[in-house]
């Protein structure tokens, strides 16, 4: 039984990957391995052949970690990431490598240097980024859960793109030991379900405190999945209504709101807050991680490992030609950007008073949990725009993350799920943010939606 759902599941993702482009790599021959392994265990692990798709910048020993980027294209990792460590313990099979934008730098997978992830509602149109290709795997049925990365909304606008679950825990609940690094301060693992209770499976066994991550928390991890209750009678839900403003498309409006409704007429109290500082969060955000961006990929120089440029003269050339030939265009962009405001003259005028910024965010949030048990919020200001729409408009790229990054910016937990269809029948999510470690209450308040607001519908291309 175990060795055929995850047989079906290579199968499918072979099957799906010209059409859909989600997978860098299938892993058969490691899943092989795995399930000679788990043929000696008595079969009461947790995950016990239990089938994962894992995005390209988290290590996982002897596969492909490529980052999507030619500047790594034939790396392969060395060890796993702790998150991949506890998987394989709880008995999952890694099936395969996902695609990416670039170094996690996107909101819409096509900066990938290995071609853009289409998105199963329409094939036309993008899966939301930069984790787009777990996304994907997840919404075509290929995988029940698959692990992607969080910087400023990378799990939560593609969930919502693709119409299936995406959490971004607390930071320092999930190790980051093993992810490579965009922006350190704002980075997290983050999961894929297409239910709140794959992800809160997931979740159970991968979060929790390693020693290889002085960033990660020693805090309790409590069974997420046996938690999921519906229960919502008597809990306080906090709505942001200036930031219902102009820019949210009319679907996603009313699909939030209708879902609001439905919340109220299960019991929750439903309280008007403020978050006065969150219009700023696009701005903060991109200071911020582009800066540590520009640290952090300052080791790709052709000299220690990954990809070397070819007929260099000296030294300065020979970074200069490997980082030209070996990076992509937005993450060039972000490079440069950060550099320039940890310059000399710069660096108080933006990265020191962002930071500042930052902080009264979280300030914000503080005050506004204080009143209610979670906040709702879009999780996208629109649905799935086409390939190519915003490829020449930074900018209004970036602004698709505008109801995500503050969340990353003060490391609170947030889930998307599933709240809708759009006029074009393509999904809409709703976001719910909560105080740090409120995982569970998250989870559950994703599988109440689930319950009062069932997608019956299924993505164009689906795996039955």
């Amino acid at each position: 039984m175990v060795s055929s759902i995850i047989n079906r599941s290579l199968d499918d993702a072979e099957r799906l990957n010209p059409t859909l482009n989600s997978f860098l790599s299938v892993e058969r021959e490691h899943a092989a391995e795995r399930l000679d392994v788990l043929s000696n265990t008595s079969g009461q692990l947790p995950l016990h052949g239990y089938p994962i798709a894992v995005k390209d910048n988290i290590c996982t020993n002897g596969m492909r970690t490529s980052c999507a980027s030619r500047i790594l294209e034939n790396y392969r990792a060395q060890y796993d990431a702790t998150a991949i460590e506890r998987l394989n313990a709880a008995g999952a099979v890694v099936i395969g490598k996902t695609n990416m934008d670039e170094f996690a730098m996107g909101s819409s997978n096509e900066n990938s240097a290995f071609g853009t992830v289409k998105n199963p509602w329409d094939i036309e149109r993008v899966p939301g980024g930069s984790s787009g290709g777990s996304a994907v795997a997840v919404a075509s049925g290929v995988v029940r859960a698959a692990l992607g990365s969080e910087t400023g909304g990378s799990v939560r606008q593609p969930a919502s793109l693709c119409g299936i679950v995406g959490l971004k825990p607390t930071y320092g609940r999930i190790s980051r030991y093993g992810l490579v690094a965009f922006a350190s301060s704002l980075d997290n693992i983050g999961i894929f379900g297409q239910t709140s209770a794959d992800a809160a499976k997931v979740l159970s066994m991968i979060a929790g405190r390693d020693e290889r991550d002085a960033t990660s928390a020693d805090v309790a991890v409590p069974d997420y999945e046996s938690a999921l209750n519906d229960e919502i009678k008597g809990k306080t839900l906090g709505v942001p209504r200036a930031l219902f403003a102009d820019g949210l498309d009319n679907d996603v409006r009313h699909a939030v709101e209708g879902t609001i409704d439905r919340l109220k007429e299960q019991g929750a109290e439903i309280v008007e807050i403020e978050l006065p500082n969150a219009r700023y969060g696009i701005a903060v955000y991109y200071i911020i991680a582009t800066a540590e961006a520009s640290s952090n990929l300052a080791r790709y120089d052709g000299v220690r490992y990954g990809f070397r440029a070819e007929d260099a003269d000296e030294l300065r050339q020979m970074y200069f030609k490997t980082r030209e030939e070996g990076f992509g265009s937005e993450v060039k962009r972000r490079i440069m950007l950060g550099t320039y405001v940890l310059s000399s003259g710069y660096y108080d005028a933006y990265y020191s008073k962002a930071q500042k910024v930052r902080a009264l965010v979280k300030q914000d949030y503080q005050k506004a949990l204080a009143k209610c048990d979670a906040i709702i919020t879009p999780t996208s200001p629109t649905t799935a725009f086409r390939i190519g729409e915003r490829s020449d408009d930074p900018l209004a790229m970036y602004l698709s993350d505008i109801y995500t990054v503050s969340a990353n910016l003060a490391g609170v937990p947030a889930i998307s799920v599933p709240c809708g269809l759009s006029s074009e029948r393509l999904p809409i999510g709703l976001q719910f943010i909560g105080d740090f470690w409120s995982e569970g209450t998250l989870l559950n308040l994703a599988n109440t939606v689930e319950t009062i607001v069932p997608i019956e519908e299924k993505p164009a291309i689906f795996a039955e």
